[in-house]
């Protein structure tokens, strides 16, 4: 059994102490989700695992305040193997994103060069030679098995299906994607490697919902070690089995899924806390001695009361002190100042349609959001949530219907991509740009989103993803507002930051409408969720576990209605009867759909696509009312 051990670690970085006591063990087949605040050291330690940062040892030099160095140790088996999922890779020019899935193979190619290899010498080769030669292709045979050589197709196949990596997508330059696709093809490859050591930084960052769904359900019977930093906390909930906190340069370790950790740190810091008032108690009571029994050594000028004074105060200084918990961290005090409010009907898409070109977004699509609602919209990439955000804060138009807001709505909007006007301009200078506010309130204002003394006079420029929304939640909140709207709110913020928002959130009396990929969020924050399917909104009662339960649900229908089919079929003769005419009403539809999908492969001309397409969106919702006509009938 394979064991990773990370003993007394300490971390410099220049100068600067970043890591100061980590030590923790895992073993063979286990998942552990590395958590804490952004800039605790998470990342560092991955690196460290990997050898990507290495320990640096300076024996026999003192340590200072101006110099460092590293103690502790890393402990990996030597045969075991590594990955990590780097987030700026480098490969040769000119590979495209099939080229670097198939670099995963690479130890495998070689096997099977070899074998190749062997298999022409063998045609030549007689006698002793001719045996040493099979029994050289026998060892790299039973390799090239071992290493899943004849599983190359199906391992490739699984994790482009799963990460949606179509044909078009497989065959574009590796050099020319985005920041997000080159980490979500370097996760495929990880994937496909299938080290004995995966270590994975935020690998939900860039995918929809479905592929984190994959992801999951692949890493939950993965065979090594995962350690996975993430502030996807359904993600962690769901796939790890023990969380190892970084906090103040240290580590602790709890066993579970994060829902577990949560629950275990509270139940912890009360114990802490109970531990700690005895504790102050007894030592009131000790100090109390001491002071006694030395105003009674000075009355009666008696050394024996000095003697015992001296005794009680020394077992004091060796008590070993229980630190007083710290129950709630410092964080973002958000305050929202809601105006009155908005008419019952908040935002409200009627017969909307939209299209780019062929590409069809909505098409005859309604919704409505009311007053009060907090309601999450989601959908796969592509699918038309941000189109539709666009198009409600009139920066698109639809082709056909009205997006609009309701009577009386003041709206707020926090993009994903926070850009500012002049990145140049301080904090404080940023904030009271369009806002008429004395400097000191603004500071004061400012304190609340943790900016504190000099950090306002940081120029936006520097500020990291966590610290422009922070910012510009503190420009939006300002004002006065009824409906929020939000685009991946939690995309930046470390878990600590995501809860002081949703606890914030939550005393809104206002509309809350987001988009997020976020589970965790969405399970505590909707109400409701909207999901865009088939070019049109469905709404589904509460948060994202009962929309997942649904859809579940629609899926094992799905499954069952070709298998029921197929034995009503098998078992009607001659009958007769309302339900054999439903039957022959579903293979008259379902042939029509098959003609009508054979018109829209082979047509070119758009005007007959078009007409083809609309006649497809009658017959599909033509077959559904029959089927679900006939499936009641059969229940």
């Amino acid at each position: 059994m394979l064991e990773l051990s990370l003993n007394g670690v300490r971390k410099y970085m220049d100068a600067t102490l970043v890591l100061e006591n980590i030590t923790f063990e895992v073993f063979t087949g286990e998942k552990v989700g590395i958590v804490g605040a952004n800039g605790s050291g998470k990342s560092t330690i991955l690196k460290l695992i990997a050898g990507v940062e290495p320990m640096n040892y300076y024996p026999g030099y003192p340590q200072t305040s101006s110099f460092g160095y590293d103690e502790g140790f890393v402990n990996t088996p030597k045969e075991a193997t590594i990955a990590y999922l780097e987030q700026a890779p480098r490969f040769p020019g000119g590979l495209k994103v099939i080229d670097v899935l198939n670099l995963a193979f690479e130890e495998v190619q070689s096997i099977e060069d070899k074998m190749r290899e062997l298999e022409g010498n063998m045609k030549s080769l007689k006698g002793e030679a001719l045996e040493r030669c099979l029994d050289e292709y026998s060892k790299h045979t039973q390799l090239y098995e071992t290493k899943g050589g004849y599983e190359t197709s199906e391992k490739l196949a699984r994790v482009c299906t799963g990460l949606k990596f179509h044909d078009g997508f497989l065959n574009r330059q590796f050099d020319f994607l985005s920041g997000g696709e080159k980490t979500t093809v370097m996760l495929g490859k990880l994937l496909i490697d299938a080290p004995d050591i995966l270590l994975l930084d935020e690998p939900t960052n860039h995918l929809d919902m479905e592929s984190i769904e994959w992801l999951q359900d692949f890493l939950k019977t993965y065979k090594g070690i995962v350690l996975v930093v993430s502030h996807d906390r359904y993600f962690l909930d769901h796939v790890v089995m023990k969380i190892v906190e970084i906090e103040d340069m240290q580590s602790k370790t709890y066993k579970g899924n994060y829902s577990s950790f949560v629950s275990q740190k509270d139940e912890n810091l009360r114990i802490q806390f109970e531990q700690f008032r005895e504790q102050q108690k007894k030592i009131g009571h000790m100090q109390k001695q001491v002071s006694n029994l030395r105003e009674w050594a000075l009355r009666a000028d008696n050394n024996k009361f000095f003697r015992r004074a001296a005794s009680i105060q020394k077992k004091l200084d060796k008590l070993d002190r229980i630190d007083r918990p710290v129950f709630e961290k410092t964080n973002m005090r958000l305050n929202f100042n809601a105006t009155d409010r908005s008419g019952t009907e908040t935002i409200k898409a009627m017969g909307l349609s939209k299209r780019y070109g062929d590409r069809v977004i909505f098409e005859d699509a309604d919704m409505m959001v009311h007053f009060g609602e907090r309601v999450g919209l989601i959908g796969a990439n592509g699918s038309g949530k941000t189109t539709f955000l666009k198009m409600l804060l009139e920066e698109e138009r639809g082709d056909a219907g009205v997006v609009t807001l309701g009577a009386n709505v003041r709206c707020a909007y926090l993009p994903q991509k926070i850009d500012f006007h002049d990145e140049e301009l301080t904090v404080l200078e940023t904030f009271r740009e369009d806002i008429s506010i004395f400097e000191g309130k603004a500071r004061e204002y400012l304190a609340k989103f943790m900016f504190w003394k000099g950090t306002v006079f940081k120029k936006v420029k520097q500020l990291s993803g966590g610290e422009r929304i922070r910012l510009k939640l503190a420009i939006l909140l300002h004002q006065d507002i009824n409906l929020l709207i939000l685009d991946e709110p939690t995309n930046h913020l470390d878990i600590d930051s995501i809860e002081t928002l949703e606890e914030a959130l939550e005393d809104f009396k206002g509309t809350i409408f987001f988009i997020s990929h976020d589970r965790y969020f969405m399970n505590k924050m909707s109400d409701r969720v909207i999901a865009v399917e088939n070019h049109g909104f469905k709404n589904y009662a509460g948060g994202y576990d009962e929309y997942r339960r649904v859809m579940a649900k629609r899926a094992l229908q799905e499954k069952e209605v070709p298998i029921k089919l197929k034995k009503q079929r098998e078992q009607r003769k001659d009958g007769k009867g309302e339900e054999t005419v439903l039957l022959a009403q579903i293979e008259a539809l379902e042939s029509e759909l098959k003609r009508l999908d054979a018109g829209l492969a082979a047509g070119t001309e758009y005007e007959k696509l078009s007409l083809l397409y609309g006649k497809k969106q009658v017959v599909s919702k033509e077959l559904d009312a029959v089927i679900e006509k006939w499936m009641g009938m059969s229940e």
